[in-house]
């Protein structure tokens, strides 16, 4: 693990909403702590407007995002990441690159607001609401004891972030 800031790389498909929300919700609220990063399998080439829209109104700084592959944090040049998170169940299905420096991974499975069908209202309700799973996911992991837990308790507890909200709470 890093002394200093532990780079995060969240992954999706397309990389336009999901990890794009992640990658803003580590950067603001991490503190000089956590350093995030967003990708995907195969990117959509561009941000949704709704993820955009939402993030703007919550006040983040939206104008550095971008859709790229994950493919830009396989070379040789990338930052070195410390934890890979999938957001979608896609990704975690696909055969990712091998990350330099072996970063602990575990899925953090949240649907895809993209795919919502429905009026204006249920579009947004589906944004906001992956937004809301990503933050308490997000919050309850930089609240662990990194430093403190052993490689195997640390896996575990990463993992069991991934099934809050769909199983039992967290212990």
């Amino acid at each position: 693990m890093s002394d200093t800031a532990y780079n995060v790389l969240f992954l999706c498909t397309g990389n336009s909403a999901r990890s794009i929300m992640a990658e803003a919700i580590l950067n603001r609220d991490g503190k000089g702590r956590f350093k995030g990063y967003s990708a995907g399998s195969s990117p959509a080439g561009t941000v949704t407007p709704e993820t955009l829209e939402l993030l703007e109104k919550l006040n983040f700084k939206t104008g550095d995002f971008r859709s790229k592959s994950w493919d830009e944090f396989a070379r040789a040049d990338a930052p070195v990441m410390d934890f890979v998170f999938t957001v979608c169940d896609n990704a975690a299905r696909e055969t990712c690159p091998v990350w330099p420096g072996q970063p602990m991974s575990a899925h953090w499975g949240v649907p895809d607001p993209v795919k919502v069908s429905g009026n204006l209202a249920e579009h947004s309700l589906a944004f906001s609401e992956a937004f809301r799973m990503l933050n308490n996911r997000i919050s309850v992991f930089m609240n662990l004891p990194l430093a403190s837990l052993d490689k195997l308790s640390l896996q575990k507890r990463l993992d069991d972030i991934g099934k809050a909200g769909t199983e039992e709470p967290l212990a």
